[in-house]
């Protein structure tokens, strides 16, 4: 189930009890204090290891910048009309009782070819949850608008996007997090094995692993032409 946010350029998309964000918040050992990524534990019981419960943020390859032509038809360097890229992309979670939250925002930077009278260009930006990176679970587009000042070459524009987790669901399996978990000693039949590495314990992981992807809504066309140029 997804829902609009109230500014009109960012994005909500919820998750509901049908899927679960990436349980990576697990830590392969659970310590408490100030301990740091790759400190020894007290106990002498393995190396910490630190991960996020939130979902990671990025956008796809080839779909981070837009290029507009006029004619449409063209491709030749001269008929570049408007061209734009998504960048300075930053993400905030919060964990509630009920529910994970992440946000993004990022901003839209263009430069258009010629610097005439005051323009606007609305572009489409896409959110959207990949499960275990193949699996697109939530989508939406939102529209970023742009507006060129009159003489002006370039402009600017701020996009959000967010997604909802039930929290409830964002839980591995209580067998997978005790084999990830469970204190190993020098000694133990299986104190050099990674737990990471056993397959059933891969496979939950990536069943319950979620990304928060951003880009813009390309046509075929226009990706074809970001792959290729």
């Amino acid at each position: 189930m997804q829902a609009p946010d109230t500014e009109g350029t960012g994005t909500i998309v919820r998750i509901t009890a049908a899927y679960r964000l990436a349980v990576l918040g697990t830590a392969l050992v659970l310590i408490a204090g100030c301990a740091k990524r790759g400190d020894i534990d007290a106990a002498g019981q393995g190396i910490i290891q630190f991960r996020s419960a939130c979902p990671s943020v990025a956008i796809p390859a080839n779909t981070g910048d837009i290029t507009l032509f006029d004619p449409p038809a063209s491709r030749e360097a001269e008929a570049i009309d408007v061209v734009a890229n998504i960048t300075d992309v930053r993400s905030t979670c919060t964990t509630g009782d009920k529910d994970i939250y992440t946000q993004v925002s990022y901003t839209v930077n263009a430069l258009r070819r010629d610097a005439g009278p005051a323009r606007e260009v609305e572009l489409p930006v896409f959110s959207t949850v990949v499960r275990g990176a193949t699996s697109v679970v939530a989508k939406r587009v939102a529209t970023v608008r742009l507006v060129f000042a009159e003489g002006a070459l370039r402009a600017h524009a701020q996009g959000t996007a967010a997604a909802y987790v039930d929290r409830a669901t964002a839980t591995l399996p209580r067998e997978i997090e005790q084999m990830i978990t469970r204190p190993r000693k020098s000694g133990d039949a299986d104190a050099a094995l990674d737990p990471l590495a056993r397959p059933e314990v891969k496979e939950a992981i990536q069943r319950s692993s979620f990304e928060l992807l951003v880009g813009f809504n390309l046509t075929q066309d226009q990706l074809r032409y970001n792959i290729t140029r």
